[in-house]
């Protein structure tokens, strides 16, 4: 398919041209009807990935792959544009920021008004993988996910009416929409879903020094990582068996008894209907990929360090939240590790680390638009790509 060109006039500039990509991300292959497969180490491997604790060795989930090398790249622009927004300030990525592991930092998250919210950014590292989004595990796929924060009151507070009304008066995204669904008769808001879907099943994280560890080259990690790594998976401390490897999660909802912060109400997580009293305060397994850049830690970022998270599984079953009367989940014990043996799985998990598929950010964005403000300081290390410079409107949220 030869790439669609798209005039971008800007008053007195001369017309310059953006085009999506025609080629898929690093580790993913074309196929002949143009559309993405993901390749990885852990195809060569065929023992079960959701029996036991998982060894070096073993088989991945099936990847939620497909999408069109058009659609990726659309959806990696809109990603990262505040257009997406209610006031076109904060974009998809202002919660989950690159150089934070596809987090914000921050214990919970801040919407689009200030709003301070109840639970911390996940990180979106390998969700292609993942079965169950969203901490309380309430999203069935990628898709479902991407539209439910844009249309939360304290998250990007937009609605559909404005989101597709901003997106086809643009004088761009139009046809970048025509050039990612080429049989889609009007801009949709299905195509915005698929769209952001099909970006965030390209940051994949699959080559960390555990990787390497994994597929034979043992020299890739050093003596108290190993011992850490034993640890991890000893029947003792038993954290592979929620945090299975390869991807380091089971994909369960589990009720482990993280306390709230200070003042801030309990959580009831997955439980939060009457139907769904054992899952009263559960939430979903995260998996521990890049967990070292995703400070703070649990679903209302209570933890400051991996240590302090680590030892929380250590001080014994229930003893934070008793008051709840929790039914916790049956691997949360008393442990009883040591300070080295808990130095020894944090220093484990710093190997979990791997960036090397770290997507490109847009140095413009079709809307027009600045990056938002938390992205901006990003911009000096990003790797330079073929998109022009586009010059913002005089006032925010108009098209150029």
């Amino acid at each position: 398919m030869l790439p669609l060109l798209l005039a971008l006039a800007v008053t007195g500039q001369n017309t310059t041209a953006i085009e999506l990509k025609n080629s898929c991300p690093p580790s993913f292959e074309l196929s002949n009807n143009n559309t993405c497969l993901l390749v990885s180490r852990y195809d060569l491997y065929d023992s079960l990935h959701d029996k036991g604790v998982g060894g070096t060795q073993t088989s991945l989930p099936k990847a939620r792959d497909g999408f069109s090398p058009q659609q990726i790249d659309l959806g990696r622009y809109l990603f990262f544009d505040p257009l997406l927004s209610g006031n076109h300030r904060q974009a998809c990525a202002s919660c989950h920021q690159p150089d934070k592991g596809f987090t914000d930092g921050k214990a919970l998250s801040t919407g689009t008004h200030g709003d301070v919210g109840n639970r911390s950014a996940p990180s979106l590292w390998n969700v292609t993988f993942l079965k169950k989004l969203f901490w309380d595990a309430r999203a069935d796929s990628l898709e479902q996910q991407a539209l439910i924060p844009l249309f939360a009151a304290h998250e990007m507070a937009n609605s559909a009416e404005q989101l597709l009304a901003d997106l086809s008066t643009n004088k761009i995204y139009p046809a970048l929409f025509k050039q990612a669904f080429p049989q889609a008769a009007q801009l949709e808001l299905s195509q915005v879903a698929t769209a952001l879907a099909a970006f965030q099943s390209s940051l994949i994280s699959l080559n960390s020094r555990y990787d390497q560890y994994a597929h034979g080259y043992h020299e890739a990690l050093d003596t108290d990582e190993i011992k850490g790594l034993n640890v991890f998976r000893s029947f003792v401390a038993r954290c592979a068996e929620c945090h299975t490897p390869p991807l380091f999660t089971n994909q369960q909802i589990a009720v482990i008894g993280t306390p709230e912060p200070d003042g801030m109400p309990f959580d009831q997580g997955a439980g939060n209907s009457s139907d769904k009293k054992k899952l009263r305060g559960a939430f979903k397994v995260p998996s521990l990929r890049n967990i070292a850049k995703t400070a703070p830690y649990m679903h209302s970022g209570r933890f400051a360090t991996l240590e302090e998270a680590a030892e929380f599984y250590t001080k014994g079953r229930g003893h934070a939240v008793q008051e709840q009367k929790l039914l916790l989940h049956w691997h949360i014990w008393e442990p009883k590790l040591t300070p080295e043996e808990i130095s020894q799985i944090s220093k484990f998990l710093h190997t979990l680390t791997d960036e090397s598929l770290m997507p490109e950010l847009p140095t413009a964005l079709p809307s027009g638009l600045p990056l938002p403000a938390e992205l901006q300081h990003n911009t000096t290390t990003a790797a330079a790509e073929a998109t022009p410079s586009i010059a913002p409107s005089s006032e925010q949220g108009t098209q150029p």
